[in-house]
């Protein structure tokens, strides 16, 4: 089946260029050289992050601190992807909405892609493409919704994946489907909710399922045939780099985790790709993987071409508390001898500043109001302080284990921050992070080898509860000095991601409120409620001059399953499926 896709791909990719005089015009066709200069054309959101840097700022100034005021709903338009399977009642909406010259391609939970006509101050449908997601096979093994993140453009063509692991080529024009590959396997509870990260010729891909005993990767796939390139395991086999620190007896690494489920960025200067690994599994019970897990929680740098590892950085070994280190990678130059940085709002409370061509450790800083589980970040070395490499079970502060199975921690296992991701103003040289301020007990089911483990079941040894309210707030960090430079609360986790512009911060919010922050000081200026939960981050982008702030709207993912009892205002909020834009 696979053979057949890839000549498919080949054959339609062959026949596109036929029909446009063997090359598709430069109007119509995504290049690398258009991505790696997306700050270039302003008026568009080309792909996941904005651009390979992730900063998700836009220098588009119609919208300003002074006339937010006057925003107004400009249009809506309802799409699919409501429907349960599996696990999940209902799906919802997580994607980052990609605009190409007023057109713009979102994509639903199941893997629907949708190409909406942004022109007129409307919204006109296009076309749909449904990839026909079997909804209970791969529902069954989603640990934490019915999610997509979003789609990336290449050529022609609206690359997605989907749920149950296909990368879909679609032709952009018409709707169409040139081909699919499949690159995951949910018959190994294996599921793709990140968006597709294109690279040259290359989409590059993450994988989802740590919870259910998966050993994750990152994976390149050759866009021209469909074919992989390169597949680099983040959890090492037996005898390679890092399995020395799997320390057991009975093959931990082989159901390790390591998910891969945020999008990376990529530095051109260099070819390297920076991606986030998550936590080990099982999640809770440490004992049981003896040792520091690599590479999970850590960022990788990997060669874009071969997808080798260049370096790692991990932040939290032999992780007890699903710490993951999926976020986002942040690029930013700065003057001076470490002035090419890398920074990640971890889970684990603090936001990390590495130098992005060795790997070394820069910087830490808490953004969140609570970290109990260390002391702190050893400044020489980025490791916790209670890090000890001759210790095979790391001493955590008040770390749950199989003599003392409840612990209540701080951060909670959803994070000081979880996937949403941040924003970086290069003007102001402030980085805002989108945070969950909450406290969880964890208790551990000891695991038991060759027992405990089923394919496609929850492998987690134990599991959280939620005594207590969990909140939110919103931190605007100095990348040059590695402070805290303003922060405010918010009533509800963040759970949607942000949006810069030059004097702005837009946000969504679980209670379906959508928010306009002063970059400086973060005070509210704006705000609108969309009538349900938001749980995706903002765009803004504009069509014959005029700007606009697009959302989707459509709370899903693990809050309303697993973290209800802790906000419960949000129980009544009701599933929806839509998108929101906005303009003076």
């Amino acid at each position: 089946m696979r053979q057949s896709n890839h000549l498919a791909a080949a054959l339609a990719l062959a026949l596109a260029a036929a029909c446009s005089g063997g090359a598709l015009a430069d109007g119509d066709t995504v290049t690398q050289e258009r991505l790696v200069n997306a700050d270039k054309e302003p008026q568009n959101w080309l792909m996941h992050h904005k651009n390979f840097e992730a900063h998700r700022y836009s220098p588009l100034s119609e919208i300003t601190a002074d006339n937010v005021k006057d925003l107004k709903v400009a249009w809506t338009m309802a799409i699919g992807g409501i429907e349960g399977g599996g696990l999940w009642t209902h799906g919802g909406l997580e994607a980052t909405p990609i605009v190409e010259d007023g057109f713009i391609y979102i994509a639903d939970g199941w893997g629907s892609v949708y190409k909406i006509d942004g022109h007129g101050g409307k919204g006109r449908l296009v076309w749909k493409m449904d990839p026909k997601t079997d909804r209970d096979w791969a529902g069954a093994v989603a640990c934490c919704g019915v999610d997509n993140r979003g789609v990336a453009l290449w050529h022609d063509y609206v690359i997605s994946h989907t749920l149950d692991g296909r990368l879909i080529a679609t032709n952009k024009k018409t709707g169409e489907v040139a081909w699919t590959s499949r690159i995951a396997d949910p018959e190994k509870a294996e599921t793709i909710t990140a968006a597709p990260l294109v690279v040259k010729d290359m989409a590059i891909s993450g994988v989802a399922g740590a919870e259910m005993g998966i050993r994750g990767w990152v994976a390149a796939t050759d866009l021209n045939t469909g074919k992989e390139l390169w597949r680099t395991y983040t959890v090492p086999a037996k005898g390679e780099p890092g399995s020395e620190t799997w320390k057991d007896e009975h093959n931990a690494a082989a159901t390790g985790g390591g998910s891969s489920w945020v999008t990376g960025s990529y530095d051109p200067e260099t070819n390297t790709i920076y991606w986030g690994v998550g936590n080990p599994g099982p999640d809770w019970d440490h004992e049981y993987r003896p040792g520091d897990n690599l590479f999970t929680d850590s960022t990788l740098a990997l060669d874009a071409d071969t997808g080798k590892l260049k370096w790692y950085f991990q932040h939290t070994p032999n992780d007890p508390f699903d710490y993951d280190s999926v976020a986002e990678r942040v690029l930013v130059d700065l003057p001076g001898k470490d002035g090419k940085i890398l920074m990640e709002a971890d889970r684990n409370g603090f936001a990390y500043a590495l130098e992005r061509n060795t790997g070394k450790f820069l910087w830490a800083t808490p953004f969140v109001k609570r970290i109990s589980w260390t002391k702190g970040i050893d400044p020489k070395t980025g490791k916790p302080a209670e890090y000890d490499p001759k210790k095979d079970i790391q001493p955590y502060l008040g770390a749950q284990n199989r003599t003392n199975l409840t612990s209540m921690v701080c951060p909670g296992n959803m994070g000081g921050k979880n996937w949403p991701p941040t924003a970086y103003n290069p003007d102001l040289k402030l980085w805002y992070i989108p945070a969950i301020e909450s406290c969880n007990q964890l208790t551990v089911t000891p695991t038991i080898p060759g027992e405990s483990y089923k394919p496609r079941e929850f492998f987690t040894g134990g599991g959280p509860k939620q005594p207590e309210r969990i909140t939110g707030s919103l931190a605007a960090i100095d990348v040059n000095t590695g402070k805290v430079a303003a922060k405010v609360e918010t009533p509800f986790p963040m759970l949607g991601g942000l949006l810069a512009t030059p004097g702005l911060i837009f946000a969504g919010h679980p209670d379906g409120k959508v928010g306009a922050y002063d970059a400086k000081t973060l005070k509210e200026l704006w705000s609108f409620d969309t009538g349900s939960g938001v749980n995706a981050p903002p765009i803004t982008f504009s069509i014959d001059g005029k700007q606009y702030i697009a959302i989707a709207v459509g709370l899903g993912g693990a809050w309303p399953k697993w973290f209800i009892d802790s906000t419960p205002e949000l129980k009544n909020v009701q599933p929806s499926s839509m998108l929101y834009v906005f303009a003076l």
